[in-house]
């Protein structure tokens, strides 16, 4: 399978991954779109011409963003409340060109579940994201070239998913293991994807937006925000070199979303608006995609698990 490359480095913004690119008369939905990485992909999408309803559970903090850019509308999503979801997708109607499932929740400090009983981090991060998917397959189905996209990140690397004990029922509830295990879900929704609707013309695709100061990393102690040179001694954000701007880090999504780069593509993951390597997942891994979020016996058992859930 040969690797997809783009003339885009990790510097790269949105806008420019998506300069001349006309997304006229494409409609995109864009969850968790009303703060950080979300309003730098609705921004790059709607100034390329797309209608993009950002998805999010209070649509007020969105109106802003929709006041600012035509074409962009606000619509209720809570991902962690399986009927919030089949709420959103009754109310959709007409094709729907792109999926980019953006929203997630980081290192909640104590443990969580939801209505169904699953961890939050995986609940709000892969399972309503999954639910969502689902509900608007046939909606992906209507339109020409339909993509779904999912923000994973670098924390896949770390974890594997843990069929014995997805949610931390018997084992200790670790902050940093349940996020990686969500994102590692969450590439496994794309390979998931990609095999299983191929026939229907949808393309799915992971990625990673690097390390970018927003309010999903409001849960991270100081201290590892200092070891990462992230915060300083006062409490004061510090941005390392290795650090992207918001604009940066939604690169990759709305490279993955929108551009004709990437048609035909499906089923990778990406980082830096190139594909990653697959490599051994663990503690010293530098870069790329663990073998085990790529695993299509892992996606489809994860497939299984979770579509009983949908009724």
């Amino acid at each position: 399978m040969t690797s997809t490359t783009t003339p885009f480095g990790p510097r790269a913004t949105a806008a420019a991954v998506l300069d001349g690119v006309d997304l006229g008369g494409r409609r995109m939905i864009v969850t968790g779109g009303a703060s950080g990485l979300g309003v730098e992909t609705v921004r790059a999408l709607a100034g390329a011409g797309a209608q993009v309803t950002v998805a999010t559970r209070d649509p007020a903090t969105a109106e802003p963003l929709a006041k600012e850019l035509p074409g962009v509308r606000t619509a209720a999503l809570d991902l962690s409340d399986l009927a919030s979801v089949r709420a959103f997708c009754a109310d959709w109607s007409g094709p729907l060109d792109a999926l980019v499932a953006n929203a997630g929740v980081m290192m909640l400090p104590t443990r969580q579940v939801n209505a169904q009983g699953w961890e939050m981090q995986l609940a709000t991060n892969y399972l309503g994201h999954f639910a969502l998917a689902v509900g608007l397959r046939a909606a992906l189905k209507a339109a020409d070239r339909p993509r779904v996209t999912v923000v994973s990140s670098g924390a896949q690397l770390r974890a594997g998913f843990d069929f014995a004990d997805p949610q931390f029922e018997h084992r200790p509830y670790d902050p940093f293991l349940a996020y990686a295990q969500s994102k590692t879900a969450d590439v496994l929704l794309a390979v998931g994807i990609s095999r299983r609707w191929a026939e229907d013309g949808i393309a799915a695709n992971a990625c990673a937006p690097g390390w970018i100061h927003t309010n999903l990393t409001r849960h991270i102690e100081p201290a590892t925000m200092q070891a990462l040179g992230a915060m300083d001694a006062d409490g004061n954000l510090l941005t390392p070199d290795y650090y992207k701007t918001p604009a940066q880090g939604a690169a990759t999504t709305v490279l993955l979303a929108a551009s004709p780069l990437l048609d035909g593509v499906s089923g990778r993951y990406f980082e830096d608006n190139q594909e990653a390597e697959v490599v051994d997942g663990g503690p010293e891994a530098p870069g790329g995609v663990a073998k085990w979020s790529v695993d299509p016996a892992a996606a489809d058992r994860l497939w299984d698990l979770a579509l009983p859930l949908l009724g």
